[in-house]
């Protein structure tokens, strides 16, 4: 996984971001990125938030955004494992122990789940088990931190982000067995 960046550039200086609307299985993803760094990143979203992406079929094409959208692809069709595209949370204002339990969530291989009891005690907080899931629902960038893979103890695969379908969706997925018996 891309190391997540704290940077050092305040929000004001930061020119505005390219805003990019990319089709996916489990709807429309919105993409905000500074240069070749994705910043946010929205699962289906809302018709106000909508407004303001371009559909991707509306922007000529570059190098960064063919290897974004192209991993991604790669990714939802089964053919990625590791998707690698760098992200930045700095401009998401989030407190230490959202950088923490983002951190702990992006290292999840794919395929495999945590327990948000066994994210809250990565992240050094095992009391916080419940404050997990309030974080893991307002991930600024779902699926390049898979907080779909962050499940309930026993009792099923929990909230997410996107809804509980997509996060089905997701785990069925990562959880079908290698292609051809090659390692994707």
């Amino acid at each position: 996984m891309p190391e997540m960046e704290e940077g050092s550039a305040g929000a004001a200086l930061m020119p505005e971001p390219l805003r990019v609307l990319m089709p996916s299985p489990i709807g429309p993803l919105g993409m905000e990125l500074q240069g070749t760094v994705v910043t946010r990143l929205l699962i289906d979203p809302n018709k106000e938030d909508r407004a303001r992406f371009k559909p991707l079929n509306k922007i000529a094409g570059s190098e960064t955004l063919d290897e974004i959208f192209g991993r991604l692809s790669e990714y939802f069709a089964g053919a990625r494992r590791k998707i690698e595209i760098d992200f930045d949370l700095a401009a998401c204002g989030l407190d230490t122990l959202s950088r923490r339990v983002l951190k702990e969530t992006g290292k999840i291989p794919y395929g495999r789940t945590r327990t948000y009891q066994e994210i809250a005690e990565a992240a050094g907080r095992p009391e916080a088990y419940r404050q997990v899931l309030s974080i893991l629902l307002e991930n600024p960038i779902p699926i390049l931190i898979p907080c779909h893979r962050v499940v309930t103890n026993k009792s099923g695969t929990g909230s997410y982000i996107g809804g509980g379908d997509r996060k089905k969706w997701l785990l069925e997925l990562e959880s079908r067995p290698e292609m051809d018996g090659e390692p994707l």
